[in-house]
């Protein structure tokens, strides 16, 4: 070959690649769009055993078209403590199952159809006006890209099939098994995606020998190929899991296993194994059927290497834990516990993590406006201390939301669905955060009062109780209406308004009273009145929130009367 020719096949090989695995990722995105919130629905499945855990695995893979995808997110979750361990490596072996629908997708002839399909999804998205509509003609756009590039890779590899050096190094990982463990590990850490590199393996086998008929590397020296691409697929799980929890780095670890013995078993029997993928392929000449049989291979393994470890879910829990020692060490109060910017390309994650740290924060606030009633009330200066640095630290989490959330719309890969849920996200954290400024505040004026030893009467005390109580009873609501999405719990908090503002107008001049009888200082006005401010501004974020869930709730009852 001349140098010309060295260099149109190298670019013509990575033009195709880079069209195939642009594709993929369009697909991936458009059907993640196109599924919706039926990913949610997969998401719950996850919980029940295992045997579900790999069939959800293998679903959610299906979908996103990608088990380094699927692991990123599974780790994700077991980070966020909102999967266990045994669930993840469950997931996980699911995840191998499904990525090997791409290959399947791949092994289909349909070269005379490609520019229709193209122009089919092209029309769709073109035409339609329906967001929904617009990603299945997306999706069917990229389908058909992916056959650009495995067409346009599978060209410019005919001159390689005639090739004497190339013959040759073909003919040394054929024979040296190992070799091409190798090949394929290396080429999937590079690539990034197992479905990629299977797709150039296919194409490349499907080149004739010298006789014709036969393919170039043959099915025998396809499998070690094949079983490196799984290998090298774990590497993203375990760059993906540095700086993860315990648990979360052993999820990648068992991913890595999983692969790596199941290679290691495999490349003992590959004539067997090659036998009997050839008996459950179609029959025909060899670089007919190839494509097929390495699709049928890749499936094979993974499910066959799932059968083995199913049943040995302990084993591989106590291998990996042995791996990665040490115990789960729990989240500091001043860090996210969920969300997690790895899984912002996937949406649907995305935003059932950032609605699971809201609720933290939720939670987290119950137990701060008892503190800051305490530190009020009781003149505690080591509460006092406490509550400083807690309701910074809050402040400071409820802006990490909200820079991720910012991020999350900046993807640009919301449906419309998601970017209205994305945007009541935003506006209920940007409440949360006004709901910490405020009790930042209180303990600022609660430290005032100790400081300047302000002793309220035992009336004025009672009063301001009452309303710390009050207040508190509505965040309490509030956070619950929020958690289950109640609309009548809702309402409540919107009815508490005006009792709220009865309350702080009553204790105002009631304060008056009391400085008239000189049972409180004027001097006292000041702490007084801030605190009641505050606290009514603490029952209008919680009224601003419960207006936003009203709505939603009105919205979703509209949606389903149009359905």
């Amino acid at each position: 070959m001349s140098t010309h020719d060295i260099f149109q096949t190298a670019f013509g090989l990575l033009g195709g690649l880079a069209v195939f695995i642009f594709g993929m990722n369009m697909m991936s995105e458009c059907l993640q769009k196109a599924a919706g919130e039926k990913m949610k629905t997969i998401l719950g499945v996850l919980t029940k055993n295992p045997v579900m855990g790999v069939l959800a695995g293998a679903l959610v893979t299906a979908v996103l078209q990608s088990s380094s995808a699927t692991t990123v997110m599974v780790i994700g979750f077991v980070s966020a403590g909102l999967m266990s361990l045994p669930q993840a490596i469950s997931v996980i072996l699911g995840a191998n199952i499904g990525t090997t629908m791409t290959a399947q997708l791949m092994a289909f002839k349909i070269s005379d159809y490609i520019w229709m399909i193209i122009f089919i999804g092209f029309a769709i998205f073109f035409l339609s006006k329906k967001e929904k509509v617009k990603s299945v003609g997306q999706t069917i756009f990229a389908f058909g890209l992916l056959f650009v590039g495995i067409e346009t890779m599978s060209s410019v590899m005919k001159p390689l099939a005639n090739s004497p050096v190339f013959v040759i190094l073909m003919e040394k990982v054929s024979n040296i098994p190992i070799l091409g463990l190798l090949l394929g590990t290396v080429m999937t850490v590079v690539v990034q995606s197992s479905s990629a590199t299977i797709a150039v393996l296919q194409s490349f086998a499907s080149q004739p020998g010298a006789d014709g008929v036969s393919s170039v590397i043959g099915l025998a020296g396809a499998i070690p190929i094949l079983l490196g691409d799984n290998i090298g697929t774990t590497i993203t799980a375990l760059l993906a899991s540095v700086g993860q929890s315990k648990n979360a780095k052993r999820t990648a670890v068992a991913h890595s296993v999983f692969n790596i013995t199941g290679s290691l078993i495999f490349i003992w029997i590959i004539p067997l194994f090659a036998r009997f993928v050839q008996l459950i392929s179609p029959k025909g000449n060899e670089i007919d059927v190839i494509s097929r049989q390495i699709a049928n291979a890749h499936f094979s393994f993974n499910l066959i290497n799932t059968l083995i470890w199913l049943p040995l879910l302990p084993i591989m829990v106590k291998i990996v834990t042995f791996l990665v020692k040490g115990d789960e060490v729990q989240s500091q109060e001043e860090s996210l516990k969920f969300i997690d910017s790895r899984v912002i390309s996937q949406p649907v994650v995305a935003l059932h993590l950032a609605r699971q740290e809201v609720l933290a924060v939720f939670e987290s606030l119950q137990g701060l406006m008892d503190q800051v009633k305490t530190c009020f009330v009781k003149n505690s200066t080591e509460i006092l201390k406490e509550v400083d640095q807690k309701t910074k630290r809050m402040d400071a989490i409820s802006q990490e939301i909200a820079q991720y959330m910012s991020a999350l719309f900046a993807s640009g890969g919301l449906t419309e669905e998601q970017s209205t849920e994305a945007a009541e996200l935003l506006y209920v954290v940007n409440d949360i955060d006004k709901i910490c400024d405020r009790c930042i505040d209180l303990s600022h004026i609660s430290g005032e009062k100790i400081f300047n030893e302000y002793h309220f009467s035992e009336a004025a005390i009672e009063e301001l109780e009452k309303c710390f109580i009050f207040v508190s009873d509505m965040l309490q609501k509030t956070s619950v209406s929020f958690t289950n999405t109640d609309k009548a719990l809702a309402l409540e908090v919107l009815e508490d308004a005006d009792k709220l503002k009865n309350m702080e107008r009553k204790c105002r001049k009631n304060h008056v009273k009391r400085i008239k009888k000189n049972s409180c200082k004027p001097e006292m006005t000041g702490v007084f009145v801030a605190a009641l401010q505050d606290l009514e501004r603490i029952g209008n974020s919680c009224i601003n929130i419960a207006e936003e869930i009203v709505e939603q709730s009105r919205e979703k009852s509209q949606e389903r009367v149009t359905a």
